[in-house]
């Protein structure tokens, strides 16, 4: 890499972790996107794919940089994307399809359907693991940086059951759970009989044509046209593709692309999948204890923002830096997807929102930070 190149980097990083704070000159919301999107379009560098859709149909979508940065392959609408924790929305809609179908309810015992859990998990219902309000201990806590094999959603009743007990009583506070949409994607397979990622297949991504998504598992499927994560060490740019928890699908194992979102994002304005009453339910924080506060559905941290609905998601995982945001009533949905470990997609995200919006502020009503 050239002495250039490299100094081209690192300037262009500083500018992705500074957060943009800088007001932004008065002009059209497509030079803004490209102005906020700028530090991703290095040309040696890993880059960035961007959607913009409104009342369902594409406005502006655009790729920026390499989605290989070895092999120097351009970001292009159609490239996937690692969407780390912005999977948590099809997980949660898998299990909606279920409810719907009526194999399964919100309130039912997680352990009469995985009875290899812990018994702390008694009580613990599917509504709790898809808000967040049950208690079980991280996974991840139990996963050793330095363990080489591949941890997978089968593997986390054992690794919560070396916990003594739960966190905290379900249904009395909440605390963000990877562990919860791991469980989920088992839970999903115990009651529909199919395999967690050929359900995804089956129910959502076939019946949406998102002909290039998948629930990414090792050995057993492909990704087409696929980013490959890096990181910038000292405006040196290497691959850092996977982490050994990187095979649990329901908390993050999706790959998809905006070419493919902009279908996802259609199917939440026509209500294609899941229809309106039980997807304003799935964006419906729960009430907690004691006025305690959350703002967690299922599969989308919802809020108001000037009294507008908004729902959004981040996602970070090793190489993958992504967020979303949906103004339902508005018909607008932002995603901006990253192959770079770091920076602050989501305040991307949402200060394209602003200008799509009409809003001549750089900063919405309310502000968000995952």
């Amino acid at each position: 890499m050239t002495v250039l190149v490299t100094r081209c980097i690192a300037v262009l990083s500083a500018l992705i972790l500074s957060g943009f704070t800088h007001p932004l000159p008065a002009q059209s919301p497509r030079r803004v996107a490209d102005s906020l999107m700028a530090p991703y379009a290095a040309p040696h560098g890993p880059g960035a794919s961007l959607l913009v859709m409104r009342y369902g149909r594409v406005v502006y979508a655009k790729g920026y940089g390499l989605a290989d940065v070895e092999h120097g392959t351009s970001v292009t609408r159609a490239t996937n994307f690692r969407l780390a924790s912005l999977s948590k929305q099809f997980t949660a809609t898998a299990v909606m399809l279920l409810v719907a179908g009526k194999r399964l309810h919100y309130d039912d015992d997680i352990t009469a359907i995985l009875p290899s859990l812990p018994p702390f998990a008694r009580g613990v219902t599917v509504r709790n693991l898809l808000n967040h309000t049950g208690g079980l201990p991280d996974y991840e806590d139990f996963v050793s940086d330095s363990q080489m094999a591949q941890v997978h959603d089968r593997d986390i009743p054992a690794l919560i059951g070396r916990a003594s007990a739960p966190k905290f009583a379900p249904g009395t506070r909440y605390e963000y759970s990877n562990t919860g949409y791991g469980l989920l994607a088992l839970i999903v397979e115990r009651v529909s009989g199919l395999r967690f990622a050929d359900f995804l297949h089956d129910r959502i991504f076939a019946p949406l044509g998102m002909t290039g998504t998948v629930a990414f598992e090792d050995g057993r499927s492909s990704v087409p046209q696929r980013a490959y994560g890096h990181s910038l060490n000292a405006a040196v740019v290497q691959r850092t593709d996977q982490s050994n928890t990187s095979a649990v699908l329901g908390d993050g194992g999706v790959y998809s692309s905006v070419a493919d979102l902009a279908k996802w994002v259609r199917a939440l304005e026509r209500h294609s999948l899941i229809g309106a009453d039980a997807q304003a339910l799935g964006w419906t924080p729960p009430t907690l204890p004691n006025a305690g506060k959350t703002e967690y559905g299922f599969g989308w941290f919802v809020d108001r923002d000037g009294g507008i609905l908004r729902v959004r998601h981040n996602g970070e995982s090793r190489g993958f830096t992504n967020g979303i945001v949906y103004y339902p009533a508005r018909h607008l949905a932002v995603v901006v997807l990253t192959n770079r470990t770091g920076g602050a997609p989501w305040d991307i995200a949402q200060r394209i929102a602003e200008r799509y919006l009409g809003r001549n502020g750089d900063t919405s009503t309310t502000q968000w930070r995952p």
